[in-house]
Formats: structure tokens, C-alpha cells, sequence
């Protein structure tokens, strides 16, 4: 059995605990302060500030903390979660991720995709790469060819399902916390039983966080799950499910654009004020809601507007 051990302070600590603490089980051991117990590995902290990792994820979680002589791991600096296993980029992975959470109009959609080993070159011959190097008209022609080849998933989170659980107190953390976990579990039913050798999600929460969102679901993914920001340069899986949840956000915006008469901008600056309350003035309040995220500073802006138009 793998282990190691590393000698912490106080705040490495701190967050250590706050990392696991979905994970947290009762250890009464003399000198343990916090205990976890992940698929693959156990990890205990000690008054001391050591910290033991057993188990065959030991060093793959140690690493995230630093080295067996307590200096930080080595990693991207431009890169914020976890430390990757050696050679990741060719390893069998499944990742997600969101768009549309930073959009006044339109949904928020989530996608996962399995891209195996041996898809690798295949995936990136197809035109993938880091999507926020890739136009929305390049996605659009990538991702059918994405969607026949990989395993995966695409959810879209209307605006009227949005605002109705944003109404409940829902962040949008715990949004696409949500979407995710759902995303990930569809991929994996469609596997049949045949695992990833990692899973990548491009981080909007700490793991603690994350997990604590999902923590009432009845299935949570947790075995050799990974968390990074920027994850779509790290993995073309993450690189393939960035482009399918562009695209459907994007065909999403193209129907409400049909539906609103004008083509709806992106993101949530002024022209989208502007657009917002040609809407409100020509179709109503429960129109432009029922395209919009209801809550964004947005709505209130274009009424402002449309009452000076008025």
C-alpha cells in the first residue's frame, strides 16, 4: 500500500480540512485532529501537523499538499486546483464543463465527454484544442462530429427552470455543482461498466464546495475525480465537452432569438441592457424573463431604460 507523509502548517491544514470535508469520518486515534476517506485513499492529520496519505491514491492526493519534505508541489502557476498524474494529456479521460453562468440571456448548459487513449489524436485531428482558442462558428462545425464520435453528455438549464431555483436560494455554484454530477453519471451509465483512468472537471469550487452542493443526491461521483482551472489545455476531453456545452448554449440563444425577434447578445454589458429593454418594451416583463437570468443586474437596467422610452 502507497503512502506518504507530509508535515503541514496550521493554514495548509485548515484548507486540507475544508478539501475533505465531504469526505470526513471519525478517527479517535491520540493526536488526530481530521480524518478522511476517499475511494482509493485515507488521509489523517495529526496535531503535529503531519499529515499521513494511505492508499493507492496516496500520492496523487499528496501531491496536491506538497512534498515528502513539506515544499510545495511543482505545477502550471497559471493553473489553480490540483496536481495532475505524470503524463495525463494520453491518459482515458472523462471531463466536463459549463458555459453561460456570465450571460444575461440564455441557459446555462453543462457537458461531459469520454475521450479514451486511443481517441486522443483522433479528437484533436477533429479540430479540438484549448476551446477559448476556437470561434463560435469553428464549434459549431466540431461539434457534431464530437457528438458522433465520443461518449458524452449535454444538459441545458432553461431560464425558466433557472430562475425558478435561483428563486429557492440555489447558487450558482450549487447550479452547475449539480449539472455536473448529473452530466458525469449519464457518461458513465453509457460506458457500460468501463471506467476512465481520471476525471476532470474545470473548477468553479474548491472540492470541499463541490461536494458539500451535491451532498443530498443519490449518486455522487467521486472515484478519481480531479479538479483544475483552465482544465480544457489540460485534457481534450474537458477541450470536447467545453466546445458541446458552447454549442448548446449557443443553439439555445439562436431559438430564443427566433422567438424575441432580434439576435440576442452574449455576456452582460450594456448592449445587452439595450436589447433587454427593446424586449420588455415590445413583449413584456414575463417574456424577457422567461429568456433571461432574472436575477443579473440586467433586468433592473432595462427597466430603467424601457421606462425612459416610455
Amino acid at each position: 500500500m502507497s503512502q506518504s507523509v507530509l508535515l503541514l502548517d496550521k493554514i495548509k491544514i485548515e484548507k486540507l480540512m475544508l478539501h475533505y470535508a465531504s469526505f470526513k469520518v471519525s478517527r479517535n486515534a491520540p493526536g488526530v485532529v481530521f480524518a478522511a476517506k476517499l475511494p482509493d485513499a485515507a488521509i489523517t492529520a495529526y496535531k503535529s501537523g503531519k499529515v499521513l496519505f494511505q492508499g493507492g491514491g496516496a500520492l496523487r492526493e499528496a501531491a496536491i499538499w506538497g512534498n515528502a519534505d513539506g515544499q510545495p508541489s511543482t505545477k502550471n502557476p497559471n493553473v489553480k486546483g490540483e496536481t495532475l498524474p505524470e503524463g495525463f494529456s494520453g491518459l482515458s479521460v472523462l471531463g466536463s464543463d459549463e458555459t453561460g453562468t456570465g450571460d444575461f440571456f440564455g441557459p446555462v448548459t453543462v457537458a461531459a465527454c469520454f475521450v479514451s487513449s486511443d481517441q486522443i489524436e483522433l479528437v484533436r485531428e477533429l479540430g479540438v484544442k484549448d476551446s477559448k482558442q476556437l470561434n463560435d462558428d469553428l464549434m459549431r462545425r466540431i461539434a457534431p462530429d464530437l457528438q458522433e464520435t465520443l461518449i458524452h453528455s449535454v444538459l441545458t438549464l432553461t431560464n425558466e427552470k433557472y430562475n425558478e431555483v435561483q428563486a429557492k436560494g440555489w447558487s450558482q455554484g450549487k447550479i452547475k455543482a449539480l449539472l455536473h454530477n448529473q452530466a458525469l453519471k449519464h457518461v458513465l451509465r453509457k460506458m457500460n461498466g468501463e471506467k476512465p483512468d481520471y476525471i476532470l472537471i474545470d473548477q468553479f469550487a474548491e472540492r470541499g464546495i463541490y461536494y458539500n452542493h451535491i451532498k443530498n443526491e443519490s449518486e455522487i461521483i467521486r472515484e478519481n475525480v480531479l479538479f483544475s482551472t483552465k482544465a480544457e489545455g489540460l485534457h481534450v476531453a474537458v477541450a470536447a465537452a467545453s466546445i458541446t456545452a458552447r454549442v448548446a448554449f449557443l443553439e439555445e440563444m439562436d431559438r430564443l432569438s427566433a422567438v424575441a425577434g432580434i439576435t440576442l447578445p452574449k455576456g452582460a454589458g450594456k448592449v445587452v441592457d439595450e436589447a433587454a429593454a427593446k424586449i420588455l418594451l415590445k413583449n413584456g416583463e414575463a417574456a424577457l424573463k422567461a429568456m433571461t437570468k432574472w436575477h443579473f443586474a440586467n433586468a433592473q437596467k432595462a427597466k430603467k431604460i424601457a421606462a425612459m422610452k416610455r
